[in-house]
């Protein structure tokens, strides 16, 4: 295979080629291969692999051991994974973080982290997500950038920049982009991690307009799940289609088990929710498994995951009758002082900062008045196909809804 077949004259080949079984290795030279192929180079070298722009720019040149001769060999590919996908975990995010300074220069702006994302969502929603138009991909960027520091002075220059902790900090709160830049060496097929946006199901008569859950939020909140939870996410819940109904909440939630994704905009236009691992269930206290998170889609985009500080991940108390069990769901912090929570009469809610996420008030203020409430149900893979969102009027769901609820009974717990 003329320069994959040659014999190793590099020391950090050999070291590098030892992190890979033999199996691994032979992927490597197939996958070389193909791309050496699509390069027209008779097998001998790569010139490209597959990524447009400055981000791909930079890759081939960190890969290629930045010799600016326009020739990747196999070696290179061998030594760049070594490092970039069995190094440590201080050594892959290094490399990232010289990878995202496409500029080459030594300084991570922001300009360099707009222009890679910028090439992202150019990627990740391609023309069947055509509605991402100039404007829109503006505000996504922005929300992403949003949640970056910048705390690095630069010499002879009035702007900061972004240290590596800084950059750490950055692709904990945004693990979506973290699994995208550590992925970039794989074959780029549907299942690269990063790369996997859920399809979103909802009833004909919902308008799509009128959804929180845009495409790029959701693959924002799937950086957090696993792959098979990212296959498809159904709709159970709107507001403007049910009211602002605790009742009609849980009647649609409780018709099938599974993890929901809660989202909430309020009067403020912030959106902002919660991921619940395990169903909303009459409880009396705390419960929840580590799964759970909390998050923010507007005007910045964040994750917040368990710190393990405590085990206060869900709540959900239906008719209690006592101050000290407050009837609603929530997510964090403490009873009376949650890290998200909306009252059972759905009008009224709070936000604080809190230690089991680690999270900060995720409004512009403590005391939330929602304005829109979405719940989506995450459909693991092999369990897809009962597509049955939201569908009829109000009236005929708030029945069917009324009726299951006073089986169970849960009726007149929000009245």
């Amino acid at each position: 295979m003329g320069n994959a077949q040659s014999p190793p004259a590099n020391p950090r080949y050999a070291s590098a080629s030892r992190a890979f079984s033999k199996k691994e290795l032979e992927d490597l030279k197939s996958l070389f291969a193909s791309l050496a192929a699509q390069s027209q180079t008779n097998n001998q070298y790569i010139t490209y692999f597959g990524l447009h722009g400055p981000l791909g720019d930079r890759m081939f040149d960190l890969v290629s051991q930045q010799r600016k001769d326009q020739r990747l060999s196999f070696q290179d590919l061998v030594i760049a994974k070594g490092t970039y996908e069995k190094g440590t975990k201080d050594d892959i995010e290094e490399f990232i973080y010289q990878l995202v300074d496409v500029s080459g220069n030594g300084i991570l702006d922001r300009s360099d982290l707009e222009s890679v994302l910028i090439v992202m969502f150019g990627t990740i929603f391609s023309e069947k997500d055509a509605e991402l138009g100039p404007s829109s991909q503006k505000d996504v960027v922005d929300i992403f950038l949003n949640a970056a520091t910048f705390s690095k002075h630069c010499e002879g220059s009035a702007e900061k920049s972004m240290s590596f902790e800084d950059f750490r900090n950055w692709c904990a709160l945004l693990p979506s982009v973290k699994k995208y830049l550590a992925s970039l060496l794989m074959p780029p097929d549907a299942g690269r991690p990063g790369s996997q946006v859920p399809c979103l199901l909802h009833g004909e008569s919902v308008d799509s307009n009128m959804m929180l859950l845009r495409k790029e939020y959701a693959w924002h909140i799937g950086g957090a799940l696993s792959q098979q939870e990212l296959e498809e996410w159904k709709l159970l819940y709107h507001s403007a289609y049910n009211g602002l109904s605790f009742n009609t909440f849980l009647g649609n939630i409780s018709k099938d088990g599974g993890p929901t994704v809660l989202i909430i905009k309020d009067k403020e236009g912030c959106v902002y929710g919660g991921y619940a691992s395990q169903p909303f269930e009459r409880h009396g206290d705390f419960y929840g498994d580590m799964k759970s998170f909390l998050f923010q889609l507007y005007p910045k985009a964040s994750i917040f995951r368990p710190t393990g500080a405590n085990k206060n991940l869900q709540w959900c108390a239906v008719n209690f009758s006592s101050d000290d069990i407050p009837n609603g769901i929530g997510f964090g912090g403490r009873v009376n002082h949650f890290g998200l929570f909306l009252s059972a009469s759905f009008d009224q809610g709070h936000t604080f900062n809190c230690t089991t996420f680690g999270s900060p008030c995720l409004s512009k203020t403590s005391r939330i008045c929602p304005e829109v409430i979405e719940c989506w149900r995450v459909v693991p893979k092999g369990k897809q196909g009962t597509h049955d969102a939201v569908k009829g009027s109000v009236l005929e769901r708030f029945k069917e809804d009324r009726h299951m609820l006073n089986m169970v009974g849960l009726a007149n717990s929000s009245e």
